[in-house]
């Protein structure tokens, strides 16, 4: 028996889909038994997993002191596993904490810069990739929550990060009214990617209920699992068809 499903409705159906696949990873990543309807369609671009910052860059942090680069780091290593289950080919610009930084970067300004040059090679060395980093918020006041995503001023990464927020205030925040806005010049890898690039701030690390949630593997899982059908449902063009 063969379903159509029009390209609108393929969004909720991912989602549903790939929480229930998150439900089957075991809490150190590995994976275990796994629907027999997982899979992707094919001909889809390869995703670029960004986990900012990271190293002796640690980014923000809670009050209780954990490190937003760790939290990206989660974050990604979560999309990146949700996203072979559903056969999306991946590239990680890292996947520890600790990076190999050159022997002439002696300053952490050195390094950092070395970093963010060394992931913008690779980004811009994938044919046909899509570039989603991931980080979290911070601001003075503990109040402000919820996530947004920006976007780099290439092909489709408008329409890619609208989308994404708003599936990520859908699933995570439907009370807040952020809206997905155009990426500062002061950040290098949307400014310098060629690629069509998003950058996804989960959340605040300044509120701590949501500091929280963000510190959780459910909550990173469920984050991961929007990412990736935001990523589907708008590479996948036309009706698709499942069994």
């Amino acid at each position: 028996m063969f379903i159509f499903v029009k390209l609108r409705d393929w969004a909720p159906l991912a989602l549903a889909a790939l929480l229930i696949a998150a439900s089957f990873l075991l809490p150190d990543g590995d994976e275990a038994a796994l629907p027999a309807s997982a899979g992707a369609p094919g001909g889809l671009p390869t995703l670029i997993i960004d986990a900012g910052h990271g190293g002796e860059d640690g980014g923000a942090s809670t009050a209780g002191g954990a490190l937003e680069s760790a939290i990206n780091l989660a974050v990604a290593q979560k999309l990146d596993a949700l996203a072979g289950l559903f056969g999306v080919e991946t590239v990680l610009t890292r996947d520890s904490e600790a990076i190999d930084y050159p022997a002439e970067a002696e300053t952490t300004a050195q390094r950092k810069r070395a970093d963010q040059s060394a992931r913008l090679k690779l980004i811009n060395s994938v044919p046909d990739g899509v570039l989603i980093s991931i980080h979290q918020n911070f601001y003075p006041d503990s109040r402000p929550a919820g996530p947004q995503v920006f976007y780099a001023d290439t092909e489709d990464s408008r329409a890619l990060a609208e989308l994404t927020h708003a599936n990520l205030l859908s699933a995570l925040s439907p009370e807040s009214r952020r809206v997905a806005a155009p990426a500062s010049e002061d950040i290098y890898l949307m400014r310098e990617a060629r690629c069509t690039a998003i950058l996804a701030e989960c959340g605040f690390l300044s509120n701590p209920t949501e500091a929280a949630l963000l510190g959780s593997d459910g909550y990173q899982m469920r984050i991961a699992a929007v990412l990736l059908a935001s990523y589907l449902q708008f590479f996948t063009q036309g009706e698709l068809t499942a069994t």
